[in-house]
Formats: structure tokens, C-alpha cells, sequence
């Protein structure tokens, strides 16, 4: 007996609809998997089998068949476990199957026939059709994940006995449904604070001009300077998530196994933070089969790289391009998989080998070509790609002893969130474009325009430090940001001045 059933499958970040055809025919017993399955795939039979015995279901000695269309595409994972068992106990005819033809089943089977969850659950429940059944039967565990794409109605499921119940009609499954706008509203635990750094004015003031525009930025201090912890906390001064990027966001943690059970949304702009041993495919993705890496699961977040020196040439070369493109495209023989990898860069490092060159109540052991073969470790052109270089020093016992006069995140988030408005409300007509750090040439020229008492300042600065083309460019997009964050419409002096001040590999270390 022929028998079919409905699952999603996984490619990229995007789902597609998976039939399952189940041919049961008299002969000598086998069971065959195709269409294209992987080993974890081909394992299922024994996982399947397994599960629906000890459930006390005898299925009839058959030759068995199982088709997974389209067969041109390759099946990963376990996922297809409970669809093929679905698609047996229909072709046995132990469940009525035009029933279990009307759902989507997606889920891992144990061997007692318990559910386990699955990765990627969102994106395919994304690709969901009106033609795909009347709803989807997921594991437990990924039920509110799926819940959180529309499209039909989500069942959530412990067990092959409680499916197999469902569709005997003897007992009903938990529909599942999730607020989107709920979940971006409950407040994260233990969540930090810019108000817990204590002095830094000037890096604190660099991190919130950064935020304001989207700008990459490159901390230099001593260790112990604080470089980390304000890193950590630029998160907290970034624009909450829409419900588009945190949906977006979620879709790439999803793939990667991220995801919580109990805040399956993710709600918070994600921050990552690889060791400097990381390999090029680990940052960008990669591998056998393509997964999503650092940059891409810090998409609407920020990449942190601490010791930026130390990560090797050819891991830090790769960054260039995403950091362009906003995205990854990794290509492999048999196929090519783009990610979203729209991030904002934060970098730390020393100033020279042993740390303390600035540190003025530390002597530093380096020699001027220690020094810069150091520096030189970090390349022009991605140094070009980094807005802003803000020195850090060592904070004094008087501020870190003394009580906390900071403002708080949601302070500096305010001034954010206002510069940023006045940015998407200047770049409407331009797609793609929605903060300066994203300026093109020709957008600089229309939105940066310069008095003659601006453009003298910035005539002296050129020649003065011998910026670079693209160093000017850099100086008038954070001169362009600044403004926004004082509500000003003009470019001042003031505002070229604190810019330039921002540039300080330019201005100092590469002279």
C-alpha cells in the first residue's frame, strides 16, 4: 500500500516542503530510503523501527520503500523521523491515512518513540504553503519556536503515541500559539548596564557615536583598561530589535541550535564573542555541510573580537567582504549558501606587545619594531573598515572606589534610538541603507555638506595626519553622526573636531 505524508526540510536558513512517500508491497523484507538522504537520514530506519516496537505496534514483513521529493535535493538530519514513521503506519494502515496526509510532521524519534527537538525549526515552518496540510506536528520542546512563524496552526506533540492517538481521533494534540511583541517586551535577567563603568567618558561617549550610526569600532588600551566590559555593554545602547530583525535573527540561531526552549525569540540584539583561536570557516561558516558562523550569528548584534592582533591574518582577511556586503556567501562543488551577516564590528587590543606603552604608571618593554610589527598584524584595508580607534586609559583608584555616576543604558539608548530615527527618516528612498556607517560616496556628498569654516578644519586634518581617501569619507560619516545625535541639521566645527579625535591609529600609532 502507498501512503504519503508532508515534512519540511532545511536549506541555508530557508525551509522547503519535503513529500514523504511510503510504499509498503509484498516481498522479501526491506526497508530503502532515497531521495538524495544523508547518514542521519538513512539512520532513521532503525531509530523508526525501534520507536514504533516499543510503542507494541507490529508492523506486517513488507518491502518498504521510502521517497523523500524532491529527490535532487539532499536531506540532512533527523527530522525526518516522524513523518517516515507516520508515512509506515499509514501504509500498514494502523492510522487512517488520509488524516496523516493533512499534516506537516517534522521531529527526531528516540527509540521509547519520544519526541526530541530539532535545529531549524522557525525557518521551516516559515516556508509553510496553504496547499502543506492544516498544520504542523513538531516535538515539544520547538513548539513556541514554530508557533512564532504565521502560517496555519501549530501542534506540539511529546510522543509517536500521542501523534498516533491524534490521528486515531482518540485524543486531541496542544495547539500551540506565540506573541511576537510579547516576547520582545519581558525584560532580560542579569542584563548589564552602562551605568557599572566607571569613568572611561571618552570611550563611553566613542561607544554611543558608534551606536548612534552603525559605526565599527576599535578600542586600544592597556589590560585591565576596560576595554571588555564596554564592549559587552553596547548591546544594551543599540535600538531595541523591530519584530522583523528579531524574527530574521532567530531564523539564523534556529539553524545553528541556538535557539531556547524557553525564549525561543530572540529578543535581545545578539553579541558574540569568538576566541581568537577561531578558524576562518568558524567566523565566516562553513564546513562539509554549511552551517552559519560568527558573523552571521551576530547578524543585527555585534561581532567582539578581544585581541584583535592575535587572531590569525587570514581569519581577519575574511572579514572584509561582510563587513561590505553585510552578507556571506559560501560556496562548495555541489552547492552555495548565502547568510546575513549585518553587524557592527567592536575590536580591542594593546597598544604594543606587553600592553602597558600608554600605561602611565607602567613601563613598557616593547622596542619601536616590536611595536609595530604588532600594530602592522591588523592590515590597512580592514583597518580602513573600522570608523572609529578611541584610545582607552587605565581608570584611577579614586573613580573605580568611588559611587557609580554614569548614566544608565536606557539614557544613552534614548539619544540612540533619536539619531537613528533621524537616519531611517533620511535614507527612506534608499534601500539598503538604513544608518550612516552605510553611506555611500554619492549619499556623503548629498547629506555631508560642508561650510568653508568645516572645510578648512578638515583641509588642515588631511594634511596635517595624511588621512587617507577613505579615512575622509570615515571622518564625515561620524562628523554626519554626531550631529544627529545633537539634533543639528548642519555639520559644525565642532563636530569635524570630535571626529577627527576619533581616528587614532591614523593620528598616532601608524606614524
Amino acid at each position: 500500500m502507498l501512503a504519503r505524508t508532508r515534512s519540511l526540510g532545511l536549506y541555508g536558513i530557508d525551509g522547503y516542503s519535503v513529500d514523504v512517500e511510503v510504499d509498503m508491497v509484498r516481498g522479501l523484507p526491506t526497508f530503502t530510503t532515497v531521495g538524495l538522504p544523508d547518514s542521519a537520514v538513512k539512520e532513521s530506519r532503525e531509530r523508526v523501527i525501534a520507536a514504533i516496537a516499543n510503542l507494541g505496534i507490529t508492523l506486517p514483513p513488507r518491502r518498504t520503500t521510502v521517497n523523500l521529493a524532491p529527490a535532487d535535493r539532499r536531506k540532512e538530519g533527523p527530522g525526518f523521523d516522524l513523518p517516515i514513521a507516520v508515512g509506515l503506519l499509514a501504509a500498514a494502515g494502523l492510522v487512517p491515512a488520509e488524516k496523516a496526509c493533512s499534516l506537516v510532521y517534522v521531529g527526531e524519534l528516540a527509540l521509547d518513540g519520544s519526541l526530541r527537538p530539532v535545529r531549524g525549526v522557525l525557518p521551516m515552518a516559515s516556508c509553510r504553503r496553504p496547499e502543506d496540510g492544516e498544520g504542523l506536528v513538531v516535538p515539544m520542546a520547538n513548539a513556541s519556536e514554530a508557533a512564532l512563524a504565521a502560517g496555519g496552526r501549530v501542534f506540539a506533540a511529546g510522543s509517536l503515541s500521542e501523534v498516533v492517538s491524534f490521528l486515531r481521533g482518540s485524543s486531541e494534540l496542544q495547539a500551540v500559539s506565540v506573541d511576537v511583541a510579547e516576547f520582545l517586551e519581558r525584560p532580560c535577567p542579569g542584563e548589564m548596564d552602562f551605568s557599572d563603568v566607571r569613568g572611561q567618558e571618552q570611550a563611553k561617549r566613542a561607544l554611543e557615536v558608534a551606536a548612534a550610526g552603525g559605526h565599527n569600532i576599535l578600542m586600544i588600551g592597556p589590560p585591565g583598561s576596560g576595554k571588555t566590559m564596554l564592549a559587552r555593554r553596547l548591546p544594551t545602547i543599540l535600538p531595541p530589535l523591530t519584530p522583523v530583525e528579531a524574527l530574521e535573527t532567530t531564523r539564523i540561531h534556529s539553524v545553528a541550535g541556538l535557539v531556547d526552549e524557553r525564549r525561543p525569540l530572540v529578543s535581545r540584539r545578539p553579541f558574540r564573542a569568538p576566541h581568537h583561536t577561531v578558524s576562518d570557516a568558524g567566523l565566516i561558516g562553513g564546513g562539509t555541510y554549511p552551517r552559519p558562523g560568527e558573523v552571521s550569528l551576530a547578524h543585527n548584534g555585534v561581532l567582539f573580537l578581544d585581541e584583535l592582533p592575535e587572531f590569525r591574518r587570514n581569519v581577519l582577511e575574511v572579514l572584509r567582504q561582510p563587513m561590505e556586503d553585510c552578507f556571506v556567501t559560501i560556496s562548495r562543488a555541489a552547492t552555495s549558501l548565502t547568510y546575513p551577516a549585518g553587524f557592527m564590528l567592536a575590536a580591542a587590543m594593546n597598544p604594543c606587545p606587553c600592553g602597558f606603552l600608554t600605561d602611565p604608571g607602567k613601563t613598557c618593554s616593547c622596542s619601536s619594531v616590536q611595536i609595530q610589527s604588532y600594530l602592522h598584524r591588523i592590515s590597512g584595508p580592514l583597518l580602513d573598515r573600522i570608523d572609529i580607534h578611541v584610545e582607552i586609559a587605565p581608570v584611577k583608584y579614586g573613580r573605580l572606589a568611588g559611587a557609580p555616576t554614569g548614566e544608565s543604558s536606557e539614557t544613552v539608548s534614548g539619544r540612540v534610538c533619536r539619531a537613528r530615527g533621524r537616519q531611517i527618516e533620511r535614507f527612506a528612498r534608499n534601500p539598503g541603507v538604513f544608518c550612516n556607517a552605510r553611506m555611500s560616496s554619492s549619499l556623503i556628498r548629498k547629506h555631508c555638506q560642508q561650510t568653508e569654516e568645516v572645510a578648512s578644519l578638515l583641509r588642515s586634518a588631511v594634511e596635517h595626519y595624511r588621512f587617507s581617501a577613505r579615512a575622509y569619507d570615515r571622518i564625515l560619516k561620524l562628523s554626519r553622526t554626531i550631529a544627529d545625535l545633537e539634533d543639528s541639521d548642519a555639520i559644525l566645527r565642532d563636530h569635524v573636531a570630535e571626529a577627527v579625535q576619533y581616528r587614532a591609529l591614523d593620528r598616532d600609532y601608524w606614524q
